[in-house]
């Protein structure tokens, strides 16, 4: 992934992007620019674990499903089972294709005339691709990306910041709640639901109303940028898609949990029970200890040999080290073992890496 200061092309995708500091450091994402940090990361960071913190989530797909068939072909195409979802409630699926390769991660927004998919930050072109190539005569989709914009709260005191800045009894439902509500007399979807496994919200509203609700929200929460959002997904075990799901099946990303096998069918199942089945299906472990940061596809080694590769890494500002994601045999997929990456040893570790304060924090 490249990086440029704020001043230099490619063009970013936000609108909001006008908003920004002089300080923004942009970075592609798959087919968007985005805001990697806005000042220090170590702030931001501190922000999400800490505070609360807000993100511009342009570039984020925003795919409206409706039509008669829209609930079957949303049932057939998303690894979930989401033949109850109901218009107050989200979920997270994967969206795979026949041969069980992820095409993207996806939050499903029950809607009452269909369904809402909010993708991956960059991935819209290849899921809209998908999901054309596999809907009937009775669906139809529609890309609602330019016409709406994606704000998310998230930190231990983000409730705080909803219901000063929105509503307090949103702060408090339930979660993957969805709700329809109004803003400033502007009509909002408000989700509880969130990647860090803090308290989180978002907030879905007109791209020609985002730009007051940005500014508002950047004085009662700390703007964070995508760095910062995927360091923090990665501490808590949130999959990263556009790292982990590259040559990799379901089961070797550790995101299971992201498929329902007792569905009666949906595209890719049959290769997901394979690599459930199969006893050689590499396994996603986490690991720290490196002082430098190992390359993807890096050899991680046990007793001098090969058993696995980097999947992905970072420094973590928590942990004041290196934290990554390996890809390992299945024997070694277990927390406490000393690997090798290259001249360093590193520890595997069990999730979520970092506590997350929200844990221990009430809403009040």
């Amino acid at each position: 992934m490249s990086e440029t200061q704020s001043s230099a092309s490619p063009s970013p995708t936000s609108p909001l992007s006008g908003t920004y500091p002089d300080t923004t450091v942009y970075g592609a994402v798959g087919d968007a620019v985005v805001a990697m940090r806005y000042a220090a990361l170590a702030d931001e960071y501190e922000a999400i674990r800490h505070r609360s913190a807000v993100f511009d989530l342009a570039g984020t797909p925003l795919i409206e499903i409706t039509g008669d068939d829209a609930t079957d072909f949303a049932q057939r195409v998303l690894g979930r089972d989401v033949e109850f979802l109901t218009a107050e409630r989200c979920m997270t699926s994967l969206v795979l294709t026949a041969d069980g390769a992820v095409v993207d991660q996806v939050e499903v927004w029950g809607r009452e005339d269909g369904l809402l998919l909010a993708g991956s930050v960059g991935a819209g072109p290849r899921l809209l691709e998908h999901l054309h190539a596999e809907a009937g005569n009775g669906v139809s989709i529609t890309d609602r990306s330019d016409e709406l914009a994606l704000l998310a709260f998230e930190g231990p005191y983000a409730w705080g910041v909803v219901g000063r800045l929105i509503d307090g009894e949103l702060a408090a439902l339930p979660f993957e709640s969805v709700v329809d509500a109004s803003w400033d007399g502007v009509d909002i979807v408000f989700a509880r639901t969130g990647a860090t496994a803090e308290y989180g919200y978002k907030v879905l509203v007109a791209a020609d109303a985002v730009e007051k609700l940005w500014t508002l929200a950047t004085a009662e929460a700390t703007p964070a940028g995508y760095e910062a959002l995927e360091l923090a997904m990665l501490e808590v075990r949130q999959p990263i898609t556009r790292f982990e799901a590259a040559g990799a099946d379901v089961v070797e990303m550790g995101a299971g949990w992201l498929v329902d096998i007792t569905k009666d069918d949906f595209v890719g199942k049959d290769a997901v029970q394979a690599a459930f089945a199969s006893p050689d299906t590499k396994r996603t472990v986490g690991f720290s200890g490196s002082t430098s940061l190992p390359e993807r596809g890096a050899a991680v080694l046990a007793g001098g040999e090969v058993v696995g590769e980097v999947v992905h890494a970072v420094h973590s500002v928590a942990l004041g080290t290196t934290l990554g994601l390996a890809r390992v045999t299945p024997d070694l997929a277990a927390a406490g073992l000393t690997l090798t990456v290259g001249d360093a040893e590193v520890t595997t570790l069990t999730s979520p890496y970092v506590t997350p304060k929200s844990w221990s924090t009430p809403i009040i």
